[in-house]
């Protein structure tokens, strides 16, 4: 599995979401309360764009008549016809076990790691000893 470097964490504010284009697949990256999450940005309905719906909470009620907010900026409304997904795994919120998005697995890194890469030569430490320079093997 490849990394990709998709975004700089200042270009998603929190809240907000931002379409990335990944090896021929459209991405919806959203940023939840400071954490970064990825789905597939396509609904499974009818093929909306995920990353143009609207950010929601989930509207829980134990009774008639006493609704309560959750889960502030959790999940995505699609724009077409109102489902909603859970941002954080990609499903449905009225079918789990049977409907869901592709989610992916999001980190943030450090420039400098990034840069750094895998490719990289064996090393050994270097040390004087008098007028002699030792390499330890």
């Amino acid at each position: 599995m490849a990394r990709h470097v998709i975004a700089k964490v200042e270009e998603v504010d929190i809240g907000k979401s931002k379409l990335v284009k990944v090896a021929g697949r459209d991405i919806a990256l959203f940023n939840v309360k400071g954490e970064f999450f990825a789905i597939a940005n396509r609904c499974p309905h009818e093929g909306a764009d995920l990353c143009r719906g609207q950010v929601v909470g989930l509207a829980e009620a134990d009774e008639p008549g006493k609704v309560r907010m959750t889960r502030h900026g959790e999940l995505i409304r699609c724009p077409w016809h109102g489902w909603e997904f859970d941002i954080r795994t990609g499903k449905s919120w009225c079918d789990p076990a049977r409907t869901r998005v592709k989610s992916f697995d999001v980190s943030v890194a450090s420039g400098g790691a990034l840069a750094e890469g895998p490719y990289q030569a064996e090393t050994f430490p270097v040390s004087i000893d008098e007028d002699y320079v030792v390499v330890e093997i």
